[in-house]
């Protein structure tokens, strides 16, 4: 009797320590990719910060002036755009501050030029797409020149796109590790029964009698482990949301809750898969060799 309580003691607390360990992964995998998803917004919207001026010539009619916006409007690469005329740029009190004196008094006229402002799309990280555009748009009849940081804008490409291989080396190893602990964890948890599965075999049931309700206790397990995971993300993201609000807008609220919901499935998946593939190697055992492990 007392042999019996000792038994179903030790197959509860592998059950939970299982449970425990499939939740803790998971909130540190669905935490890691909020991070990520948070930081590759972050780099998309560095790289959509830079900003080109397209002067135009002087005395171009409306008509002109428009058939260049419809032109520029229709790249790949323009995300947003808008005019800007020389008398509003003149008029600018951050620009007049750069000048002791009205200087279109000594020129007589206004030196600035009408333009576009262009922000260009994360596809300008493609330097030979973002050379053909500038090539393109300098060509423009009624262009009269275009400006924008390329140095600048290079190193920042350069600089995003090692920070997002970075960034997807490092949770691709954390995947793995992540999986081949589960794996050891869960397997353990099954090894702990194996003198179970071992007499289930000698009284004559079936593999399939053997495997179901362990694989059914995998998906409850999972699924458990899945919600626990996503509580602790949900009030984490909160907690992070209240010191930093601006880390919920750059994640975007429809990403975290995909991420929500890929902890719940993969629970499910990943506790399942692995219950499956050590509850084979045991059923598959002979009862002679169950007692070298």
């Amino acid at each position: 009797m007392k042999d019996d309580k000792r038994l179903k003691r030790k197959v509860r607390n592998s059950y939970i320590v299982s449970t425990v360990s499939v939740a803790l992964v998971l909130f540190l995998l669905g935490s890691v990719g909020y991070l990520m998803v948070a930081a590759m917004k972050m780099a998309d919207t560095l790289q959509r910060s830079i900003a080109v001026t397209v002067e135009l010539r002087n005395g171009l009619s409306e008509e002109e002036r428009e058939a260049i916006n419809r032109t520029l409007t229709a790249e790949e690469l323009v995300g947003t755009i808008a005019f800007s005329s020389k008398e509003e740029k003149i008029e600018d009190a951050e620009f007049r501050k750069m000048f002791a004196s009205e200087f279109e008094e000594l020129l007589g006229e206004n030196p600035l030029r009408d333009s576009f402002e262009l922000t260009l799309t994360a596809g300008s990280s493609d330097e030979e797409q973002l050379d053909a555009f500038i090539a393109r748009t300098e060509a423009l009849e009624g262009v009269e020149c275009v400006s924008y940081p390329a140095q600048v804008a290079r190193q920042m490409h350069a600089t995003v796109g090692k920070i997002r291989l970075v960034l997807l080396l490092f949770g691709g190893a954390l995947l793995v590790i992540s999986l081949i602990l589960l794996n050891n964890t869960i397997r353990l948890a099954i090894f702990s029964k194996r003198y179970l599965i071992n007499t289930m075999k000698l009284v004559g049931a079936t593999k399939w009698f053997i495997m179901k309700p362990f694989l059914a206790s995998s998906v409850t397990q999972g699924l458990v482990a899945g919600v626990v995971a996503s509580l602790l993300f949900a009030a984490t993201v909160y907690g992070l949301n209240e010191a930093v609000p601006e880390l919920l807008t750059i994640a975007e609220a429809t990403k975290i809750a995909i991420i929500v919901v890929a902890m719940l499935l993969g629970g499910v998946v990943i506790s399942l898969l692995f219950t499956l593939v050590a509850l084979n190697k045991f059923v598959n055992m002979k009862s002679n060799k169950i007692y070298l492990y």
